[in-house]
């Protein structure tokens, strides 16, 4: 079946590149993917998440924008840490498993591998985010209700 793809370019139909160009503007996403048997067109825009993330804590409340500016390095260095557990894709944050319920977990916490430790929303499915190990959740990196990107550190499980 590759001899008879080979030397064929594929046919991009420029209309449908700009409905999921006006998609990820009109859903605040990152990046789309679709396919359409063997083919797959992926439309993505690059967005600066640290301007973003200063931008909105300073018109809510400005004295706490420095522990804002703080917490920013600490995320980073979460990134690199090996207990990271980071978001397998885009959505929203979800600590609890309904408004009002208890978190899944808090910092201080011992957990087993595979305990639920947070919820990521993408597309209007729950996906459950499990502990990949036994351990003891060190930070929580993200809030109740919070959009996330991919690879996106959430929790330090050590």
């Amino acid at each position: 079946m590759a001899d008879q793809t080979q030397g064929k370019a594929m046919q991009v139909d420029p209309e449908l590149v700009r409905q999921l160009a006006q998609l990820l503007d009109d859903t605040n996403l990152t990046e789309i993917e679709v396919q359409d048997g063997e083919r797959r067109i992926k439309v993505a825009r690059n967005v600066t998440v640290g301007a973003a993330q200063v931008a909105i804590p300073a018109p809510v409340a400005p004295a706490p924008a420095a522990p804002a500016a703080a917490a920013a390095p600490a995320v980073e260095a979460a990134a690199d840490h090996p207990g990271a557990v980071k978001s397998p894709m885009v959505g929203t944050v979800y600590l609890s498993p309904e408004p009002g319920a208890k978190s899944f977990v808090a910092p201080g916490d011992k957990v087993s591998a595979g305990q639920t430790l947070l919820i990521v929303e993408a597309m209007k499915v729950m996906n459950a985010i499990a502990a990949p190990r036994a351990g003891t959740v060190k930070a929580l990196l993200v809030e109740n209700g919070q959009p996330v990107e991919y690879d996106q550190p959430l929790v330090v499980v050590e």
